[in-house]
């Protein structure tokens, strides 16, 4: 295939007709090449496979608009859905020297953390099957794609979502976390504390953050980042947390004072042992005046003076399947 980026339009045509070849007997069904297709469960907590067979005669090309279009289709198995298709668009590809560049629309940044792991993960298995096919690169809107950590992703391969143990992806842990939110009035914090199951291949402070997006699992405390907020990336270096958001973090949706909400982030993310300072910014800038207080340029540390009442540890665990804007 030359080096021309192709549509990816994936209307039923002829490439369909090798799809699933045969509908007849189960022998018919199981001849041509065999192909692993990976969707998400429903809980979008893990992948799982289904097999389908391609004509032997496809060409390269053939090959990856068939299985692009069976990660578009629901699978057989209830329990399963598509991993690509809904949430968002495969704007185009192309192959170069062996590897597969997919670029999809700006509706992927939307994706939650962990959702999107499982995402890529699939879409690369399923692809690097693929004859002469060794890695694939992905890309959004032609812009590199950011991890949850705001590190550049690069060319993977089926090997990139094993850990070291030698496991598949899906390593599930459980955290405590200590979570600062408003409280009504919105003028002092409300220590909460949250445990849950949450992936590890998202990073414990992007998860932190997260979870102040997300907003409280108590009416005993109040959120306060717009929700709307997109998280485009959580850093630590050197102790100090960098926290990168998009400008819906600038347009404040509850009544709650600039300190509770710059305080709300700092006091948590500096719960945790890797962090002792935060600096916030926006669009990756931080020459900005949050509110015409904070002064992003500047490096943030806890504050006790602003935290009220705690609230009771909660008993029950949840799977954190929700993650960055």
């Amino acid at each position: 295939m030359s080096k021309l980026w192709k549509k990816a339009v994936f209307c039923l045509l002829p490439v369909l007709l090798f799809l699933f070849s045969g509908c007849g007997t189960q022998e018919e069904e199981e001849s041509g090449q065999a192909f692993e297709v990976y969707y998400l469960n429903r809980e979008e907590t893990a992948i799982s496979s289904e097999t389908v067979y391609l004509d032997e005669s496809l060409t390269q090309d053939e090959q990856i608009s068939a299985l692009l279009t069976a990660l578009q289709t629901a699978p057989e198995d209830v329990s399963l859905k598509a991993s690509a298709g809904t949430s968002f668009q495969i704007n185009n590809y192309l192959v170069d020297e062996g590897q597969l560049n997919i670029d999809v629309d700006e509706s992927y940044r939307k994706l939650p953390a962990t959702t999107e792991v499982l995402v890529r993960a699939s879409l690369v298995r399923t692809l690097v099957q693929v004859d002469e096919i060794n890695h694939v690169l992905m890309t959004v809107a032609g812009q590199s794609l950011m991890d949850s950590s705001g590190t550049a992703v690069g060319p993977m391969t089926a090997d990139t979502f094993i850990d070291n143990a030698g496991d598949a992806i899906n390593p599930y842990e459980m955290v405590t976390l200590t979570l600062y939110f408003a409280n009504e009035t919105g003028d002092r914090l409300v220590e909460t504390t949250r445990t849950l199951e949450y992936n590890s291949n998202i990073s414990v402070e992007r998860l932190v953050v997260d979870c102040l997006v997300k907003g409280p699992d108590t009416d005993q405390a109040f959120p306060t980042i717009n929700p709307d907020t997109k998280v485009l990336g959580v850093t630590v270096r050197d102790g100090i947390c960098y926290v990168n958001f998009d400008k819906t973090f600038l347009t404040q949706v509850y009544t709650v004072t600039p300190e509770v909400v710059i305080y709300s982030i700092t006091n948590s993310l500096v719960e945790l042992t890797s962090v002792n300072k935060v600096q916030i910014s926006i669009d990756g800038q931080t020459d900005v005046v949050f509110r015409e207080t904070f002064n992003l340029t500047n490096l943030y540390e806890r504050n006790l003076d602003l935290i009220g009442d705690s609230v009771e540890t909660q008993t029950s665990t949840e799977t954190q399947t929700e993650g960055g804007q």
